[in-house]
Parts: C-alpha cells; structure tokens; sequence
C-alpha cells in the first residue's frame, strides 16, 4: 500500500500560523480564565483539529480554513461576562460586566457601543441603603401577633408556585452512607440538587434509595423555603415556630397564675394566725 506524499512545508507554515493565531485568540478571549482557556485549547487538539495519521493536503487545508474560521469567532463574537449582581426578585435581572475587547464585533447594539457607566460599590451600597431606608418608611403589612389571628392570615396567605421551567436540577452521587440504604447510597447518583433560578434558592435531598421519591421531596422543601421567603412568619415553618410560642406563652401563663394564687393562699392562712 503506497504512502501518503509528504506534506509542501509551505503548506506546513501555514498550519502553525493558523494554529498559533487560535491560540493568541483564546489567550485574549478567555483571559483570567485559565480552566476554560486550558479546556479550549484541548478540545482542539485532540478533536476539532486533530488529523489521521496519513493525512492529505486537502485534509490539512481544511483544517487551516476551520482554524481560521474559528479564531475569527472567537476575537469577534464570544466575550467574557462577570456575574455582578443577583436577581433579588422574580420581577429582577441579574446584571453582568462585560470584556469587550478591540476585536469584539459591536454590530448595530447601541447598548454595547456607548456602554452606561456602571456605578462604583460604594455608590451601590449608598444605593442599597437608601432604598431599605425608604422601605422600612413605607407601611409595611404587619404580622399578626396573636396565634389565633396568625392562623386566619396564615389561611389567606398565597402559596408561590413552583415552576419546573424556573428550576436547574442536577444528581450527584451520594455524599455519605448515613440514613436508609446504607453504603448503597453511594453507588447511585440519587442526590438530587435543585437551584430556583430566580430567587437562588438551593436545597438537596438523599433521603432515600429511590430517586423519584427524592425530587419529589427535594421540590417540597423549595416549595417550603418559597413560602417562608414570600411570606414571612405565615409559611408552615413560621407557623410551627408560632404554634411552640403560644404553648410556651400559656405555660407561663398558667405557671403564673399557680404561683399567684399559691401566695395568696399563704397569705391568707397567715391572716387567720394573726
């Protein structure tokens, strides 16, 4: 079986020079991001570029135009973006910086090209601030105090829905052999993690074996933490929490009331002596 004829250095040249220019694009593309630098790099060596080992000129010149190809998206269409600030509400953005870069292609987004100026952090939190200051002025919607009124609000109160299209699920294997399944717990990716993209809410759950029935109870404990978080001291949570107050207050109450007439049965029996 003949060989393949020997690649024109020509032709050689021009492979490393596309090869280095898509190196120099990831270096100014995924600059300070030395995973995702290193992770690209990778994948175009040991896929998206790589060549049998009897290759033809027509092969490498292919891979010389994709090389190229993408190095131009690179400068021109993928820019970094820093998560600034979270979303505080379903109604919120989330807000990011962008790197734009002299590559960077801007198109017609006037938004990209005359950027507004992001205020500094000591202006953002004077910003905070003042509209917390602002909100506690406003007549906020007073929790009741008494149990009894507690458990009418509590009854009003409108449950948040949970909806699936809101919701980064992901399943990990195990994290520890305690609980039912034993060590079996370890061998199956059954934790189920869940993220409620709008308010960042985490939980996690591996209570069981069965990984249908952990989210199921992963999506109830969200469920519940939403409800704590939009209606605070009405959610089954607070309501819990007021439920051992009031035994508490009763207990004290009626400790009190035995203490008391306990001392004026004293003080009584001390009157007759006299």
């Amino acid at each position: 079986m003949a060989s393949a004829a020997p690649l024109p250095p020509s032709l050689l040249a021009s492979a490393r020079s596309a090869y280095r220019a898509l190196l120099r694009a990831s270096a100014t593309t995924f600059k300070g991001d030395v995973d995702t630098r290193n992770a690209f790099r990778l994948k175009m060596r040991h896929e998206t570029l790589a060549c049998p080992p009897a290759v033809s000129a027509r092969q490498v010149e292919e891979k010389i135009g994709l090389a190229q190809e993408i190095s131009d998206i690179l400068l021109r269409n993928v820019v970094q973006a820093v998560k600034l600030e979270e979303a505080r509400s379903p109604q919120d953005h989330e807000r990011f910086k962008l790197r734009i870069t002299e590559h960077t292609e801007m198109g017609t987004n006037d938004t990209i090209r005359d950027p507004p100026q992001l205020e500094s952090s000591r202006s953002a939190r004077k910003r905070v601030s003042s509209s917390d200051a602002a909100k506690t002025n406003e007549v906020a919607p007073q929790i009741p105090r008494y149990y009894s009124q507690l458990k009418k609000a509590a009854k009003k109160r409108v449950v948040p829905e949970l909806k699936e299209e809101d919701l980064e699920e992901s399943f990990v294997r195990g994290m520890d052999c305690s609980g039912p399944g034993g060590q079996s717990i370890n061998k199956t990716e059954n934790n189920v993690q869940l993220l409620h993209k709008p308010t960042g809410l985490r939980v996690s759950c591996q209570d069981t074996r069965s990984l249908s029935q952990n989210r199921k109870l992963a999506r109830r404990r969200l469920l519940e933490k939403l409800d704590a978080l939009y209606n605070p001291g009405l959610s089954k949570e607070g309501m819990k929490s007021a439920l051992q107050r009031e035994r508490e207050r009763r207990r004290k109450k009626k400790s009190k009331k035995r203490s008391q007439k306990s001392k004026n049965a004293t003080e009584g029996d001390e009157d007759e002596d006299e």
